[in-house]
């Protein structure tokens, strides 16, 4: 201990016995930023959080030479400024124009790119950093445009669950795994020793490809269906994945034949669904369809993915063929303003069936 109290370095910013190394570094880049001119080393020492735990002089040159190359290695522009004159003691600080970030400014494409990753990582480490971020990114966003972009991205491939992490590394490391998986067909859960050889994402959901050993044959299992943990069985190194592996023509048995739907969208409205339609003659339908609406094509292979998308538009797009898919689109808006409260049928519901009783009168 020093003999006077006040010779012991303190921390402005609370600093502890022990502050963790990025903690320092964190309350280093906020007291830089924020000073007027520049911080010397005694400053920092006495007054940024963490600094204080050095036992010694000799000790603290160190700790701020180490911490001052890792933030410039990490790209935060830390400048030295000579005091001039007489001191002989030089300051330190952050050069905020090269530093600061301009203002953000997105377009709706770029703020549904950014929903769909938001989406793909919410899981319950980052949701609340996520929701956060994503409530404030919105405000860049252009009103209905920017949701349309939203509805039209994020329902397009669903978040990888707890599955994700140790399939990875068994499809990294080359090691066997384990677990119960329930059945698409029957809804019967059974236990399946797989290979893994490649994950993938396709038609809005994502997919182990590998060599189901029960079986003795190649199989995809949709990551959704699998119940419970996953379990890694084997060393590293147990097997060889194929050189030849076709991942697409496996995956593409798997996810079905493309079907058309046809679709009356808002003019202006849908802009992720117009980019993969094409457009109809209203001549070429068998019968009346919604006035004052595009007629788009477009393809889907999944009921439920398709249905997803296109409830998300609500009133601006109504579905008029195949029926299946009207009905599962009905029936998730429906679902939504049940959850809503007594408010009666959503706008997407009242346009479906004015769509229905044009087509009865035909």
């Amino acid at each position: 201990m020093p003999a006077n109290p006040s010779d012991q370095p303190t921390g402005a910013l609370g600093a502890s016995s022990s502050t963790p190394p990025a903690e320092r570094l964190l309350n280093l880049v906020i007291a830089l930023v924020n000073t007027s001119a520049a911080m010397t080393k005694q400053q920092i020492r006495r007054g940024v959080a963490g600094y204080g735990d050095a036992p010694s002089v000799d000790a603290f040159e160190r700790m701020f030479e180490r911490d001052k190359d890792a933030l410039r290695a990490l790209g935060v522009p830390i400048v030295t400024v000579d005091p001039g004159g007489h001191s002989e003691e030089v300051g330190y600080r952050i050069d905020n124009d090269a530093y600061a970030l301009p203002p953000v400014d997105l377009t709706p494409a770029e703020l549904g790119v950014l929903a769909l990753a938001a989406q793909l990582w919410s899981d319950k480490t980052l949701r609340t950093d996520i929701s956060r971020a994503m409530t404030k990114l919105r405000a860049a966003g252009a009103g209905e445009a920017a949701s349309d972009a939203m509805a039209g991205l994020a329902p397009r491939v669903r978040a990888v669950g707890d599955a994700y992490g140790p399939l990875l590394e068994a499809v990294t490391e080359r090691r066997p795994v384990h677990f119960r998986y329930r059945a698409a067909s029957t809804g019967q859960v059974s236990s399946r020793d797989v290979e893994p050889w490649r994950i993938a994402a396709r038609r809005g959901g994502w997919y182990l490809v590998g060599w189901d050993r029960g079986r003795q044959a190649p199989r995809v299992f949709r990551l959704s269906r699998i119940e419970g943990r996953v379990r890694l069985t084997a060393a590293a190194g147990a097997f060889e994945i194929p050189e030849d592996l076709d991942v697409d023509a496996l995956l593409g048995e798997r996810t079905g034949r493309e079907r058309t739907a046809v679709l009356a969208v808002v003019p202006e409205r849908a802009s992720a669904v117009r980019a993969r339609a094409r457009v109809l003659d209203p001549a070429d339908l068998p019968a009346p369809t919604p006035p004052d609406r595009d007629l788009l094509a477009v393809g889907f292979t999944s009921l439920t993915t398709a249905a997803e998308e296109l409830a998300a538009y609500g009133a601006a797009v109504v579905v008029l063929d195949p029926p299946e898919l009207r009905a599962e689109v009905l029936r998730r808006l429906h679902a939504a303003a049940a959850l809503a409260g007594p408010a009666g049928a959503p706008p997407g519901a009242d346009a479906h069936a004015d769509a229905d009783k044009e087509h009865d009168r035909g």
